[in-house]
Parts: structure tokens; sequence; C-alpha cells
């Protein structure tokens, strides 16, 4: 089982269009699992026209604290990392649980074991059977909530019990602790940009991620034309070369594609012979020449 994952830094920028039009390509020839893990706002599932199904909570620890066990040491708030554990006046931990990443450092640092672990449910994960090769994993933080690891972790691991040839990660957007989760273990990453000073800031950031995790990295260049293109197309070209990056790709901007996402249908299904599907299938058969 091969895992290849699509990012790109900057929101927006096609990352979960070109997600979907491969997993649909790809899944004519292998099993794809495709595990949608933006999860602040997973959206695989309304560009190919499915319901979300088989909801499953994502839960992480909730501690809480036995007062009568309590010796107000304050070794549960030096190693809390997110500021979760605040010392009363009377030196006494209160947890605040929305701060809480659920990481158990002070259910573990606790000399009485004064520390019980409760949970609290921050978002679910959902399995999707789109067709007979394609299957949807989505993750999805509850509202409001805004620990997004634990959510990709549980939303990847769920992925991969489903997944047989290809495993296809859509990343949410940034490039902190969440995306470095997310591509782990990833044979590939395809970093996708577009043709804009802040799309080729951030397609570099992701390629440095790419390389500090050895990861190979090719570039999609998707809404080509919007803009100054070709400028900002050289730069692009001079921040791939540096990374070893190869430009497999570049997608032109077309009404056809935002008038397929408005309808639920993607381009590469909806009209497979599409000038936009032919370059999906040239990336398509790219990626089967490597896995």
């Amino acid at each position: 089982m091969k895992i290849i994952s699509v990012s790109g830094g900057k929101g927006g920028t096609g990352k979960s269009f070109v997600a979907t039009n491969l997993a649909i390509v790809l899944s004519r020839y292998r099993h794809v699992t495709l595990a949608d893990l933006d999860v602040e706002g997973p959206n695989d599932h309304l560009l190919l026209g499915v319901d979300l199904a088989e909801e499953e909570p994502i839960k992480i620890v909730n501690p809480f604290v036995k007062y009568d066990d309590c010796i107000k040491c304050g070794v549960c708030a030096n190693v809390c990392d997110t500021g979760a554990i605040v010392m009363t006046r009377e030196k006494l931990p209160f947890v605040m649980a929305r701060l809480c990443s659920g990481c158990r450092s002070c259910v573990l640092a606790c000399p009485t074991k004064a520390i019980l672990e409760g949970y609290r449910v921050i978002g679910y994960t959902y399995h999707t059977v789109v067709n007979n090769n394609l299957e949807l994993v989505t993750g999805k933080l509850r509202e409001g909530e805004e620990h997004t690891p634990p959510a990709v972790r549980e939303g990847k691991r769920r992925a991969l019990r489903y997944a047989r040839d290809v495993l296809l990660i859509d990343t949410g957007a940034g490039t902190g602790s969440h995306i470095t989760l997310a591509i782990k273990d990833s044979m590939l990453l395809i970093a996708v940009t577009e043709p804009t000073p802040l799309g080729a800031h951030d397609l570099e950031l992701i390629l440095e991620i790419a390389k500090e995790q050895n990861i190979p990295s090719w570039v999609v260049v998707n809404k080509y034309g919007i803009g100054a293109s070709e400028k900002i197309f050289e730069k692009i070209v001079s921040i791939a070369r540096g990374y070893e990056a190869e430009i497999i790709a570049k997608i032109p901007y077309h009404d056809d594609v935002a008038r397929s996402i408005v309808e639920r249908r993607p381009i590469t299904f909806k009209n497979p012979d599409h000038s936009v599907s032919k370059i999906f299938n040239d990336v398509a058969h790219k990626i089967m020449g490597v896995i």
C-alpha cells in the first residue's frame, strides 16, 4: 500500500480539487482510499457529491483532579504545554478543558495519581463508499475545537483501516504540526500551488517540510492564467528547482471546472474528455509509474 499526500500550505490553491479528481482517475486502475484530513473544513465529500456516513467519535483525554489526593505540588501545571492547567490562589490545579490537547502529560507526571482520565469528543471521522474502487474517510472537528493534530491522527488511522492499494491524503491548509502528521510516511508529496506571490511563498514552506521528512515532491500549478501568471511562474520554477521538485502540471483556470465544483461532479467524472481531465489523466499515469 502506497501513501501519497496532496498539500500546498496556502488555503484555496485547489488541494481538494486536485485530490478528488486524482482519486477518481486513479480508482480506474487501483483501489483508492481518499483521506480528507482538512479537519477544520473538510469538503472532499462535497466535491465528490456524496454524503458523509458511518460516523465515529474522536475522543481525547479530559483530565479531572481528585482534590483529596492532590498535594498542591504544581507539577501538572508545569508539564502542560497548552496552558490548560492553572494553579489557583489556594495552589490547587484547575483544568480548562477546551485548552487541553489530551496529551496525558499531567496524568503521567502527577506523583500521587490525583489526576483521573475522563474523555471528551472533539470531532468525528466518517467512512463513505464512493464506488467499488474508491472510498472516502473524512476527519472533522466539532465547531469551536482547535486541536487539529488529534483529529488528523484519528482520521489517518481510520483511513489506514480501509487502505489497500493507494492511500491518497488531502491535507489541510498551513504548514504546522497537523500537516507534518498528515504527510508522515508518504512516498510522494504533490504540492498544489497557484500563480500568486503568496502561493509561491507557501509552496517553498511545504517543500521544506517534505525535504525534512525525506519525501520526494512534485508540483502542480493550479489556476494557471490568472493574474501575472508567467512572472510568478518563473519564481515557482526557481523554488521547485531548488528543492529538486518536478513541475508536473499546469491546470488552467476554466469556467467548466468552476461549474463542475458547483454541481458536485468532478470534472474527470463529468467530462473525461475535457482538456483539464486529460491533465489529470497524465498526472495519474505518472503516479502509476512510481507506485
